[in-house]
């Protein structure tokens, strides 16, 4: 015969969602009346929140005003560099402009009047389409680099890998590119007369006149030092031959301007290394810039600024807090053997242990959400106001940040619990959790890690919930320092807390089937 299972009943179903509600109420209520422990969760609210405005409360340097403090801002809103040199005409309607680059090379100011020959990786030097002068404007651009082949790019965000190889006077690249209408699109050719497509751009709604040319640009030059990775200021040469130009260009001499009137945040001038262009016989040009196209990234190149997530630096010091308290709600009725006492009301002991990780959880998570909420606008118009730059972030990645930042505490009190069920000794699981999370995130923050083993920590340990509040997005066409001292994690914001979910249920579970295996 094979057996059936019999359902149970729905008045079967309801007594257990009854007494459920019950024990929850019953840990609501046993904590809300310890005043230690609602003291404890007010005092982890704001430490959290004098610690992540302390933590950024520094003096701007250079006292600079606060009409410094914003970025440009492309067409999707994104901050963005747009800081090159550009020779350029105005060009009315559909066209084309073909031209052959015989050579990229650079310099660097190494410091103390002293230069260093060498083109950066990502130095650029080509033709651009933009829609005006100003900073942010939308534009397409096929290009030479000086380490990436050729690129098409176009609107900051956007990359697309062209052919491979250096641009020389004995291997020169001929670059073509086309506009019809709102699409735009780049070829190459090592001849000439043979092209290779390098990709293609739509730019919805682009103006009818555009200006459009030759440029160059050059972020940054990365010195690896023992002391970490530095930068130093360093422009990009781009020796062209003649332009050809097909559509309704206007008449004259080309003009010359600095877009951005300096190089950006990601690029300098100096005294030795200056932006220009010069007509070479023949009808050529050798055009001469700093600075970048492209998003702007944190690390050291984002130069005097914020990111938001760097308001929230305080939440480490509000986790030690709920993780205590998470400890002793489970402990301190094992110190006091009342837990004998709520397992004789409530023999189910998965139903207290549930009720007790949703009481202490659910309390964390509102300290968390109301940390984060508080402690973000706040530190935001502070540091506009000093002068600084704040990386600006979307409302629904502003709404992730709060909320992963409740989630993260609550996940934090949760595996507290569970490991304090588990060893029954709140000294020892406070030690044990804190070890877990709040040390691995100081010292991968910190930056006295290797950044290889800064990134196995918050990959494997709980300490990779840290990773919700990231907002710096990562690009491989711009020059920075991706480890975690500078804001970047290894694992993206949701698949972090996911670990650190992991590891809270473990405990819960492992504590859940020792509360079954022995008397407590």
């Amino acid at each position: 015969m094979t057996a059936t299972l019999t359902p149970r009943p729905p008045a079967t179903r309801r007594a257990e969602r009854g007494g459920f509600l019950r024990t929850l109420h019953a840990e609501w209520t046993k904590f809300r009346t310890v005043r230690g422990w609602v003291l404890a969760m007010a005092g982890a609210l704001l430490a959290t929140i004098v610690v992540g405005l302390l933590g950024t409360a520094a003096p701007a340097p250079g006292n600079r005003g606060a009409d410094s403090a914003s970025y440009p801002q492309g067409p999707g809103g994104e901050p963005v560099n747009d800081s090159f040199y550009f020779v350029h005409k105005t060009l009315t309607g559909d066209g084309t402009l073909t031209v052959p680059l015989r050579s990229l090379t650079g310099v660097a100011d190494t410091g103390a009047g002293k230069t260093a020959r060498g083109v950066q990786p990502w130095s650029k030097a080509g033709i651009i389409v933009k829609e005006s002068l100003a900073q942010g404007s939308p534009y397409a651009a096929v290009m030479a680099t000086g380490g990436h082949g050729v690129r098409m790019q176009y609107d900051y965000t956007h990359d697309t890998a062209g052919p491979s190889g250096k641009v020389s006077q004995e291997s020169p690249r001929w670059l073509r590119l086309v506009r019809s209408g709102d699409s735009l699109t780049g070829s190459t050719s090592t001849d000439g007369s043979h092209w290779t497509n390098a990709g293609h751009a739509k730019l919805p709604g682009l103006a009818r006149t555009v200006q459009a040319g030759l440029f160059a640009t050059s972020p940054q030059a990365q010195q690896n030092t023992a002391a970490g990775a530095g930068f130093s200021p360093a422009v990009a040469t781009g020796t062209f031959g003649r332009p050809v130009l097909a559509g309704d260009w206007s008449q004259g001499a080309w003009s010359g301007t600095q877009v951005g009137g300096d190089a950006g945040t990601s690029g300098s001038y100096t005294n030795t290394l200056k932006g220009g262009f010069a007509q070479r016989d023949g009808g050529g040009f050798t055009v001469t810039g700093a600075g970048d196209i492209a998003p702007v990234v944190g690390g050291p190149v984002m130069g005097a600024g914020f990111s938001v997530e760097k308001f929230l630096v305080g939440t480490f010091a509000g986790l030690i807090v709920v993780i205590v308290v998470g400890t002793v709600f489970i402990t301190g009725e094992y110190r006091r053997n009342l837990l004998r006492t709520t397992m004789a009301a409530t023999p189910l002991r998965g139903r207290v242990l549930g009720a007790k990780a949703v009481v202490a959880g659910g309390i964390a998570f509102a300290i968390g959400l109301a940390a984060a909420a508080i402690t973000i606008p706040v530190g935001e118009r502070s540091a506009l106001g000093r002068g600084f730059h704040v990386f600006p972030a979307t409302p629904a990645t502003e709404v992730r940040v709060m909320a992963g930042t409740g989630l993260l505490c609550a996940a934090a009190t949760v595996l507290a619990l569970g490991v304090g069920a588990l060893l029954r000794r709140s000294a020892t699981a406070v030690a044990l959790v804190i070890a877990s999370i709040v040390l691995p995130f100081l010292l991968a923050a910190s930056g006295v890690l290797p950044p290889g083993v800064s990134e196995w920590l918050l990959r494997v340990t709980p300490a990779a919930g840290f990773a919700i509040q990231q907002t710096l997005p990562q690009y491989a066409q711009v020059l920075s320092v991706y480890e975690p001292s500078t804001g970047y994690y290894p694992l993206a914001p949701w698949a972090g807390l996911a670990v650190l979910g992991a590891y809270a249920a473990l405990a819960l579970g492992l504590a859940l089937v020792r509360l079954r295996g022995r008397d407590v």
